[in-house]
Parts: structure tokens; C-alpha cells; sequence
């Protein structure tokens, strides 16, 4: 059964940095085309980054810049650093992992009908 287990959430303040990690298991990481969304309260799920098979990244424009996705394949993890962090920022944080053409989709940040995603991490940025 594959998993995704992600960890690092916590409380930053407005400006600073902060990384969240997700790690996989029970299948071959490399066969995964991996990416992070989030979902504030109220708010609709939003596709953050992508890192494709080849390590190509895609991200959206409200964290271009400022966030980082890469990986670590030998330890099956994934990780988001974000820096220069603003208040609405403020999200639950989901890692998400999926194969063949389902990357497709995933390279251009749409999140849905995922073959498998965390249960989040909340990153909460403050002033």
C-alpha cells in the first residue's frame, strides 16, 4: 500500500522561512511524478509544485520565487521550502504522488483524482 506521510508543519512569522517534508512509502519512488497543494480555510484546493519524472518543476504564481520543491529519492522524501512567507500562506499542506498521464495533469498543478496524497501538515504564518 503506497503512502505519503508528510511532517514540518508549524507556526513562522511574516518574512520568514520554513520547510515541510513528505515521505513515501510501499511503492518505487522514482515511478512518481510528485507535488504539494494546499488548502486554507474557505478556500479551494490550490496546486502549489510539481517536480516531474525528468526533475523538471513547475509552480504556481503565488509562490514562484519563494518556494522550492526538490527531492530526495534515495530516502523517498519529498520537500517544500518556502521562504519570504506572507499571511496567506497560512494553509494545510498536502503532498500528492501519481504515475503515467496523471503527471500530465499534476505538471500543470491541477490536483484531483490523485492516486494517493497526505493527510497534511499546517503551516501557519503570522505577523
Amino acid at each position: 500500500q503506497v503512502q505519503l506521510v508528510e511532517s514540518g508543519g508549524g507556526s513562522v512569522l511574516t518574512g520568514g522561512s520554513h520547510r515541510v517534508s513528505c515521505v513515501l512509502s510501499g511503492y518505487p519512488y522514482s515511478r512518481y511524478c510528485m507535488g504539494w497543494f494546499r488548502q486554507a480555510p474557505g478556500k479551494e484546493r490550490e496546486g502549489v509544485a510539481t517536480i516531474y519524472l525528468d526533475g523538471s518543476t513547475t509552480y504556481s504564481d503565488s509562490v514562484r520565487g519563494r518556494f522550492t520543491i526538490s527531492q530526495d529519492s534515495d530516502k523517498k522524501t519529498l520537500y517544500l521550502q518556502m521562504s519570504s512567507l506572507k499571511p496567506e500562506d497560512t494553509a494545510m499542506y498536502y503532498c500528492a504522488a501519481d504515475r503515467g498521464l496523471a503527471c500530465e495533469t499534476m505538471k500543470r498543478l491541477v490536483f484531483r483524482d490523485l492516486e494517493v496524497s497526505g493527510k497534511g501538515t499546517l503551516v501557519t504564518v503570522s505577523s
